[in-house]
């Protein structure tokens, strides 16, 4: 049977090779393309997609109300990452993943609002970068983009702090749904090369899908939120 990878044929299959692996995780050794999200689209695994899927919902759905603990949630993984990076150059990599991801989270807690401006700022520089490079700029100065970017959005969490929190949650929850379905659809080799096609010929078109359920998730979670006490 053609494999969804075979299918697209080789004008219209993502770039290789722009990911390295870290344990369960996958980095771009470069700013990623829309060809290098694609490829890891494709290599997400059926149950990870529909996790993603899932988990995108409840961050556009629920992302103000239980705020708190997404966020700890996105340090544990960030401290996973970290502790599972200076694993693999030791013999414990499990321990340090389970022990960086435990205490990132635990200090998430009492610094919620700086954990918030952090990823707020993880978000800015993905933005900054991701525009710096929309407008053709020079790209060896890309990190000029991300670093505007990640002061800009980390800044504004302690001014707008309510405002950011479901903006951030809803950007986080149309990624992760983004991405868990076209992983999905990258599943059935009939359906991968038709959408690798439409989306190498309209590049607007993924950006697009990601915003319109951000702006949602902002509305739907300005309407259902909690009223702040006093």
């Amino acid at each position: 049977m053609e494999t969804a990878a075979s299918a697209m044929g080789p004008a219209t299959r993502p770039t290789e090779s722009g990911l390295v692996p870290i344990g369960p995780f996958a980095l771009p050794n470069h700013w990623p393309e829309q060809g290098d999200l694609l490829t890891w689209c494709q290599q997400i695994g059926p149950g990870t997609a529909t996790l993603l899927v899932l988990m995108g919902i409840v961050y556009l759905v629920f992302g103000y109300n239980i705020f708190k603990a997404l966020v700890m949630v996105n340090a544990a993984l960030i401290g996973g990452m970290i502790g599972q990076m200076i694993g693999d150059k030791t013999s414990f990599t499990i321990p340090l993943v389970i022990t960086f991801a435990f205490f990132a989270a635990a200090l998430a807690f009492p610094l919620m609002k700086w954990a918030v401006a952090v990823m707020g700022g993880l978000f800015g520089a993905l933005i900054g970068a991701g525009l710096w490079r929309t407008f053709a700029q020079d790209p060896h100065f890309t990190w000029a983009g991300a670093a505007i970017g990640l002061v800009f959005f980390g800044l504004l969490s302690f001014i707008i702090f309510r405002g950011c929190v479901m903006t951030y949650m809803s950007l986080q929850g149309a990624t992760m749904l983004i991405f868990g379905v076209l992983a999905l659809a990258y599943k059935y080799a009939d359906v991968a090369p038709k959408v690798t096609e439409s989306l190498t010929l309209k590049p607007f078109l993924l950006p697009m899908a990601i915003l319109i359920p951000t702006v949602l998730g902002v509305m739907y979670q300005q309407s259902s939120a909690k009223p702040e006490k006093g």
